[in-house]
């Protein structure tokens, strides 16, 4: 039973009531836009993370953690991409195991070519009109919301928010990046073409 005392506030139950119908929205919202690619933004995420590691290549169990995906979603995922070529299975040499997901030529290169179809329908949907002052709170509320949902840090999004987020993408400085399961900054010398 609630009391009064404990009932969310008017203002609370609108945020929560907004973030939700963002949360159900968006996701559907970028899946058509990137449909021209035949990829989803799921799809993509997976590919950009695999871009962005060394060798191109993940365990199955840390890009699971880098994408915030349960072990099961990302299997599944993975292995449509490995029917599309995109991505390959290979065992993990350092533990027999684990596989590891690996980019391929083919992947590498839907990446590239759906890299500015992303950027533009996030820009539409979620960037555009906001300034870099509101971009940046966005991403400070998003990540301790984060924290609260993964309090044990499992995920590479919240595994160290005191410091920094393992998830985050490498600033083009080399720097340590905030958090790992963001994407890599646009940089001059683009590497996720070559």
């Amino acid at each position: 039973m609630t009391t009064t005392d404990t009932a969310l506030r008017h203002g609370e139950r609108v945020a929560v009531a907004r973030l939700h119908a963002m949360l159900e929205l968006l996701p559907s919202a970028l899946d058509k836009q990137l449909s021209p690619a035949s990829l989803t933004a799921f799809e993509f995420t997976l590919l950009e993370a695999l871009a962005e590691a060394d060798g191109h290549r993940l365990r199955l169990s840390a890009l699971a953690s880098r994408t915030n995906a349960t072990l099961p979603r990302l299997s599944r995922v993975v292995t449509g991409l490995e029917r599309k070529g995109l991505v390959a299975r290979a065992a993990c040499p350092e533990d027999g195991r684990a596989s590891n997901a690996v980019l391929t030529d083919a992947g590498r290169e839907a990446f590239h070519d759906t890299r500015p179809l992303h950027a533009d329908a996030v820009r539409a949907m979620v960037l555009d009109g906001l300034t870099d002052a509101e971009v940046d709170a966005l991403a400070d509320l998003t990540l301790k919301i984060l924290g609260r949902l993964d309090p044990d840090r499992r995920l590479t999004v919240t595994a160290d928010l005191e410091t920094a987020c393992a998830a985050d993408p490498a600033p083009c400085d080399a720097d340590p990046a905030p958090c790992a399961a963001d994407p890599a900054p646009e940089c001059p010398a683009d590497p996720a073409g070559a």
